[in-house]
């Protein structure tokens, strides 16, 4: 009974199948103290090259697989990541989640994912709540939809990493997709074309990458001296896209239109077909994200790419280095910021204008 007791707590199961390894069967194999184990565990520098060797080759023979729980006890760090997320199908936010899971599985940690819907103040501030209280090191706040800011004590000293431009207020280090960038590689690119203006069809203006991407036109078409019109206003999907796009459609002036998203713009060129406007020969249209099906159009897409995998990446290194130097104080960090430039790419949807009279 003894026996059967001891076992158990090295991980025996109710089979019979041989106990699990643990610290001291390492170190009984490397002929070295648990201590040492532990240290070589922890990633320590104070161990030899030699036990070091010896340490790593009897966990291989052993199959020892480190107690994740115990690990957190003496470092003080669950070695997991909270991720905000807006909670929403579209393709933006969407790549951006998963680029944030696959970069914290490379840094070895695991993920903890609260959602914001509606992205108010109030159900932002719960959310973060959630997953303070769930252990996590510290947070990873993706596509915050508030312009209300968010109390930074809730964070209770964890470290957090905005991805994209963090709400006013709010102050906290951020990976950034230079978004006006982006936008102004779109209008000059129509405008080197020819185009004597360029309209837009904008996503909703409660997105900071919306109202980004929309301050850069009317900047681009004003810096040109070329003629400013009123934006058509979106919500991100191929239907509003379609809606408003049957307005742009019916007016024979459009000829370059540059879209919000991608989405959008699949809807603006269902809208353009059905008028018989062709693309590019009579209006050219220019996206922004590069969804995967963009090239695979009838017409293939030009438009912005965003890298969110790169993005994702990013904010993970700024956070595990947050993490590494125990940085709680979010003053000396507040205007750190690392900027992705997002690359123009150039399909068949844009052309030159069609010749007067035409």
């Amino acid at each position: 009974m003894t026996k059967m007791t001891a076992q158990s707590t090295r991980g025996d199961d109710a089979t019979g199948s041989a106990p699990r390894p643990v610290m001291t069967d390492v170190a009984q194999r490397a002929g070295v103290s648990q201590k040492t184990v532990s240290r070589v565990v922890r990633g320590e520098a104070n161990v030899s090259n030699a036990v070091r060797e010896r340490v790593n080759a009897a966990i291989a023979e052993l199959g020892f697989r480190p107690n994740a729980a115990a690990r957190a006890l003496v470092s003080k760090r669950s070695n997991a990541v909270g991720i905000l997320t807006p909670a929403t199908p579209l393709y933006g936010p969407s790549a951006e989640l998963l680029g944030l899971e696959r970069a914290a599985g490379r840094a070895g940690l695991a993920v903890l994912i609260a959602s914001a819907e509606g992205g108010d103040a109030q159900t932002v501030t719960a959310a973060i709540r959630r997953l303070v209280d769930s252990g996590v090191d510290g947070l990873l706040m993706g596509s915050l939809l508030t312009s209300d800011g968010v109390d930074e004590t809730e964070l209770h000293g964890k470290p957090a990493v905005v991805v994209g431009d963090p709400p006013e207020g709010m102050h906290l280090p951020a990976a950034v997709t230079d978004q006006k960038a982006g936008a102004r590689a779109a209008i000059e690119h129509l405008l080197t074309l020819g185009h004597r203006t360029v309209h837009h069809l904008a996503g909703p203006a409660a997105w900071h990458s919306a109202a980004a991407r929309t301050e850069a036109w009317q900047q681009a078409l004003r810096s040109a001296g070329r003629p400013l019109t009123t934006p058509a206003m979106g919500d991100w999907t191929s239907r509003s896209g379609y809606e408003l796009g049957r307005r742009l459609a019916a007016d024979p002036d459009v000829t370059a239109v540059f879209v919000g998203n991608d989405q959008m713009a699949i809807g603006l060129l269902r809208a353009l077909a059905e008028a018989g406007r062709r693309v590019p020969e009579d209006v050219s249209v220019v996206g922004f994200d590069d969804i995967p099906d963009a090239e695979y159009l009838p017409v293939p897409l030009t438009t912005v790419k965003q890298d969110f995998q790169e993005l994702a990446d990013r904010a993970v290194e700024m956070f595990t280095s947050l993490v590494d130097e125990g940085a709680t104080n979010h003053a000396d960090h507040h205007d750190d910021r690392l900027i992705v430039t997002p690359e123009l790419v150039v399909r068949r949807s844009t052309a030159p204008p069609p010749a007067p009279g035409r």
